[in-house]
């Protein structure tokens, strides 16, 4: 994948920079990378990271003080007894079990079967990307639950019944997972993000019972419950001393309100009322009113409130998400350019003084090569084609992602030179004069454009000028994609198919099994192929053609005692790797992790722990690109290599080349392999052909759903072979075997050279 395609991932949430190259310098138009939050702020009428800071009269929760820490560092003494076995210590599989680690928040929505498929849904929609985990709470189940949203039915519809449930679900499923838990209705429209920092601030260590306050019917005594309608917080110590007392509080408090009877027993047998400051914080809130319209709300109450209440239909809370979406957008802005002029103030302390500050301001400064090797390439197009083709070409039809790059870029360059000129200049795009482009890790994509624009004057003057701008689009809001669970302690079943042809090469594969597994005692298994044509299958009673290589398998056996390798024989004319594997997955379990090798593979621990952490059960296949040395006959023709050109170390890897035509090498799990072939069993009744014409790659492609891993593999080094091509495969498949041999001869400078050598000889 070119990183142009990549890019174009990052295109939703990443507005470009615009500078004009006026002489020397270069000005900054618009700022579009996601700020944090700052200690520093602005203090404007917006709040500007001052949404959490509560009224200096606040009363403080009698919990708190410096005899309260959170947490108190303990040191315990060890002390070994030599009169004890040693036991081993097991430890856990993920850290933040170790450690006590919880996730911050769980928000859990009170639904109805009436609203589950409409205000529930919009409530997912709004926050459910937001939180780490969502549930949404009912008493009897729709007939159809929504699709990705986590519903859990309770079997009765009665309010405080509901409530009691879901109290109770929450302690007994998650009270240990969590420091805190929202507990909301689906009316209410919820900023996600405001809430998650605002539990970020808060202890989780103390009982908190946080919300609207609102009191009881009567409004006789001081306590207070939080109202359901605007959501409330309940900390994990709460909720663990609260279920003791569910089922006593069920029985004897009588209420139609669930908040006011969870309100109730909060009060009654723990002693604490709903609070809206706690720590300094508040919790904010806003009453929405009848017909309001929110793109015509201004108040300062609306626009740093948590939640709004009450929402009567899910479009109306799609236009709050879009209102205050507008507002968290405005404010980083505001910050953003609070803190250039902050860097850009302190800049005269630096060193470099003015002259040090990189244009963006806040971002980094373009990557220094230190080497001609590191020289970052510009990338050379036009509206129509681009000039570096993944196929080598050297111009190609501009398509697809790039063609929306590139009109985006272009698009968003003649946006931002109005808004710099107008009124006095308007601007109207001709046509692109010339366009560069490069991917700088540090900074993100860079671009250059010369284009060609119509200038009008106020007057109505016109004239068509060149213009060169600058344009970044920032790597920025950097995402840590969850994945699943792997171990360098899985046990990797090596697959060998092997026929008559590479019988040769079986020696050098089992000497290097030998060293790099058995004698580490690594967690690997093997297993042989033998693929048999019909006619060496007749005569397999009296000539064997793969004898000599049971003969060594028998060898190894007998010096590892515990160790067996065993073998498969198979017969047939067209050895497609999908027919293979269909015979070996029959005879593996399912949670089984094949390494399909091929006889030129030397198997090492690195490549196997690589293999071990790519290949991912239910969610990623590894597909490794081998470095392939070039042929000693055009790399040295008449000169000996030397000893160390011969050894595999890092210094080999410059008389090669990385192989991206072969995909024999794989690595994947037996029960996603038997997955995608269950999904390629109807296209077979259609094809009996399919199987021949197709290898393990495409298989996983287009029929497993799954993330197909394909990258380079230092660690996998292979001598050169000439690959022996065989017709009957798909036109693909003997399309890139017959590329694999040619472009596995030598790189370009030796070609030349040996060209050049044989026109000098044949001259003389």
């Amino acid at each position: 994948m070119r990183l142009s395609s990549v890019l174009a991932l990052f295109r939703p949430a990443l507005p470009l920079i615009l500078g004009l190259s006026l002489g020397c310098s270069l000005s900054l138009l618009m700022v579009s990378w996601t700020q944090g939050d700052t200690d520093d702020s602005c203090g404007d009428e917006l709040g500007n990271g001052r949404l959490f800071m509560g009224r200096g009269d606040a009363q403080r929760d009698s919990r708190d003080g410096a005899g309260e820490e959170d947490f108190q560092p303990r040191i315990i003494p060890y002390h070994k007894d030599p009169n004890k076995p040693h036991k081993k210590v097991l430890r856990t599989r993920y850290i933040h079990t170790e450690l006590g680690i919880r996730e911050r928040l769980l928000a859990g929505v009170l639904t109805s079967r009436a609203t589950l498929n409409t205000l529930a849904v919009a409530v997912n929609r709004t926050i459910a990307h937001h939180f780490h985990r969502t549930f949404f709470f009912t008493g009897l189940r729709s007939p159809k639950v929504p699709h990705g949203m986590t519903v859990v039915a309770h079997g009765d519809d009665r309010p405080v019944w509901l409530m009691y449930e879901t109290v109770r679900h929450l302690h007994r499923h998650y009270g240990s997972d969590y420091d805190w838990f929202l507990l909301s209705q689906d009316d209410t429209y919820i900023q996600a993000n405001r809430l998650t920092e605002l539990v970020g601030h808060l202890s989780a260590g103390q009982d908190l019972y946080m919300g609207r306050a609102e009191e009881f019917i009567g409004g006789e005594e001081k306590a207070r419950y939080c109202h359901g309608g605007y959501g409330y917080l309940l900390s994990r110590s709460l909720l663990a001393r609260l279920q003791p007392h569910l089922d006593t509080c069920r029985n004897d408090i009588l209420s139609v309100r669930p908040d006011e009877w969870l309100g109730r027993c909060i009060i009654d047998y723990l002693g604490l009322s709903c609070v809206e400051v706690h720590q300094e914080m508040t919790y904010r809130y806003f009453e929405l009113g009848k017909n309001a319209d929110p793109e015509r709300e201004d108040s300062i109450q609306f626009k740093n409130a948590f939640t709004v209440h009450p929402i009567s239909e899910p479009n109306l809370m799609y236009r709050l998400h879009k209102r205050f979406s507008q507002i968290e957008l405005e404010r980083t802005y505001q910050q953003i350019q609070h803190l250039q002029v902050q860097i850009n103030n302190l800049s005269d302390l630096t060193p470099e003084g003015k002259a040090g500050v990189t244009w963006p301001i806040g971002i980094n400064a373009p990557f220094k090569p230190k080497t001609r090797f590191e020289v970052i390439n510009w990338e050379y197009f036009t509206e129509e084609h681009i000039y570096s083709c993944i196929d080598s070409s050297p111009k190609c039809e501009m398509r697809g992602a790039d063609r929306a790059d590139v009109n985006a870029v272009l698009e968003i360059a003649v946006e931002r030179l109005n808004e710099r000129y107008q009124p006095q200049l308007r601007f109207h795009k001709r046509r692109l004069l010339n366009g560069y482009r490069r991917f700088d890790p540090t900074r993100g994509m860079e671009y250059v454009l010369d284009l060609a624009l119509e200038a009008y004057t106020q007057k109505g003057h016109s004239q068509v000028i060149a213009k060169r701008v600058n344009l970044l689009r920032p790597l920025s809001a950097v995402e840590i994609i969850p994945m699943p669970y792997v171990t360098e302690a899985t046990r990797v079943q090596v697959i060998l198919p092997v026929t008559a042809q590479d019988q040769d090469f079986v020696g050098n594969f089992l000497d290097m099994y030998v060293m790099n597994t058995l004698d580490t005692h690594d967690n690997v298994l093997l297993t042989f192929l033998f693929i048999y044509d019909p006619f060496d299958a007749q005569r397999v009673s009296q000539t064997d053609v793969f004898a000599g290589i049971k003969a060594m398998i028998g060898e190894v056996e007998k010096r590892y005692g515990d160790v067996k390798i065993p073998w498969i024989s198979v017969k047939t004319e067209v050895p497609s790797q999908v027919k293979l594997m269909d015979i070996i997955s029959k005879k593996h379990p399912v949670d089984t992790l094949f390494f399909l090798a091929s006889v030129w593979t030397e198997v090492n621990a690195d490549f196997l722990n690589r293999c071990r952490m790519n290949a991912i059960s239910n969610w990623q296949i590894f597909f490794p690109i081998h470095f392939q040395e070039y042929s000693p006959a055009v790399m040295y023709r008449d000169q000996q290599p030397s000893a160390a050109s011969s050894s595999f170390t890092s210094e080999s890897l410059r008389d090669g080349h990385f192989d991206r035509q072969v995909f024999d090498e794989a690595c994947f799990y037996n029960a996603d392999y038997m997955t995608a072939r269950t999904k390629m069993a109807a296209d077979i009744l259609d094809n009996e052909e399919l199987l021949e014409s197709m290898d393990v790659y495409d298989i996983f492609v287009r029929y497993s759903g799954l993330h197909v891993f394909r990258a380079v593999e230092p660690a996998l080094i292979q001598k050169y072979v000439r690959r022996a091509c065989n017709p009957r495969f798909s036109e693909d498949i003997y399309h890139r075997c017959v590329l694999s041999n040619l472009e596995g001869l030598g790189s370009r400078s030796h070609l030349a050279m040996a060209i050049f050598e044989q026109e000098q000889a044949n001259s003389t």
